[in-house]
């Protein structure tokens, strides 16, 4: 009777049944097959869960601990001054898989001796079923992890294709970025769009969140972007409608932070809008600085925005302007102490002449150096553009 129990228990686990078949068997199985008078079986996933019970006097399903004295066994025991619910066994079976302990059945003869169980065959039976459950388990997790995997690739791939191929290298202009993502993907873009002969935008943004929904936000606002820009250069315009969209999809939940700016070869101006991102900082030809903040709040909270204003820098015949997430600001020392935008803003003053290569490079080895041993725990993402005076 042991052998076809087992026979057909490993039938089922072959056919594939769920778990709650195989735990019905499970108990059948016990019950027909065995001399008992009460039996629980507790199983450990996140807490200890008595999966299935027989006889018992109070209640066990549901999550549980576990007495301490259970959780080391390695070899079957006899059990006594248990605390109550657990009083009421007489002998304990743990169940181990690679000295792992999956479960432990406790269980009474039904003449209250444990030796009057045949608690080898329990243990046999106990230890086929949750072995079989746990490589399901397993498979399972496999399975939610390679396609987590598959979701990560496809928003990476997506990514990519948010920023720009190539960035200009000229003789009078020239744009550099540099973006080190804290997870496999991230809601950090920047861009640079030729909108003319004459004129061409810069941009740089951040959606709250991480991970797979930011990265497709972002996928979405960036489109958006592009699609406007066709058929508008006026950046009010573009802001709001931007705003509009996002409040639309997000219902208010997510926002990003938005700065954009067009510069005009032939006039020789500038007009950006801040929308609650860093301000970036312009330096003119003469090193003289200043932080570009006029603009709005950030984009998809209200709808419409509350207000709006545009910035203009005129006569602006040559300048470098340095942008960046708040990922770069954010950046913290082993003491828990941020970097901050000042720091940020001296560094950039006093090498705002060199090229933009050096700059960036400058800057990922100021960081380096502020944090030490302490991770990144944000996206950094930096756009810098340089106009030579004619």
């Amino acid at each position: 009777m042991e052998l076809n129990s087992l026979l057909e228990i490993t039938e089922a686990i072959n056919n594939n049944l769920p778990e709650t078949a195989l735990y019905k068997i499970y108990d059948f199985t016990i019950r027909a097959n065995l001399n008992i008078d009460k039996y629980a079986l507790f199983v450990l996933e996140k807490d200890w869960e008595a999966k299935v019970s027989y006889g018992t006097s109070v209640g066990l399903t549901g999550n549980g601990a576990l007495p301490q004295e259970l959780i080391g066994l390695k070899e079957i025991s006899p059990v006594q001054g248990l605390p109550a619910p657990f009083d009421q066994f007489k002998v304990a079976i743990p169940i181990l898989h690679k000295s792992q302990l999956l479960a432990v059945v406790l269980a009474t003869g039904s003449d209250a001796h444990s030796d009057s169980l045949n608690t080898t065959f329990l243990q046999a039976i106990s230890n086929l079923i949750l072995v079989a459950i746990e490589n399901k388990r397993l498979a399972r997790r496999q399975l939610e992890e390679e396609a987590i995997r598959k979701e990560l690739e496809i928003a990476k791939n997506v990514q990519n294709f948010l920023f720009p191929e190539n960035l200009p290298d000229g003789v009078r202009l020239k744009v550099e970025a540099s973006y080190l993502p804290h997870h496999s993907v991230g809601g950090d873009y920047y861009d640079y769009i030729p909108i003319n002969k004459n004129q061409f935008l810069v941009c740089i943004a951040d959606v709250s969140g991480k991970g797979i929904p930011a990265a497709l936000m972002m996928s979405n606002f960036q489109a958006s972007l592009h699609t406007m820009l066709r058929h508008t250069a006026n950046l009010t315009e573009i802001v709001e409608a931007l705003n509009y969209q996002i409040h639309e999809s997000s219902k208010g939940e997510s926002f990003i932070t938005f700065f954009a700016a067009i510069y005009d070869h032939a006039l020789s101006t500038m007009v950006y809008i801040n929308a609650g991102h860093n301000p970036p900082l312009l330096f003119d030809t003469d090193g003289k600085m200043q932080m570009l903040d006029t603009g709005t709040t950030v984009l998809g909270v209200f709808d419409p925005l509350p207000f709006i204003a545009e910035g203009f820098i005129p006569n602006l015949e040559g300048f470098t302007l340095f942008a960046y997430t708040d990922g770069v600001t954010e950046t913290e020392n082993e003491a828990g102490e941020e970097i901050g935008s000042e720091k940020i803003a001296t560094y950039l003053q006093q090498n705002c002449h060199k090229s933009l290569n050096q700059i960036h490079q400058g800057l990922l080895d100021e960081l380096d150096r502020f944090r030490g041993s302490k991770a990144y725990k944000d996206d950094i993402t930096m756009l810098s553009c340089k106009v030579e005076a004619r």
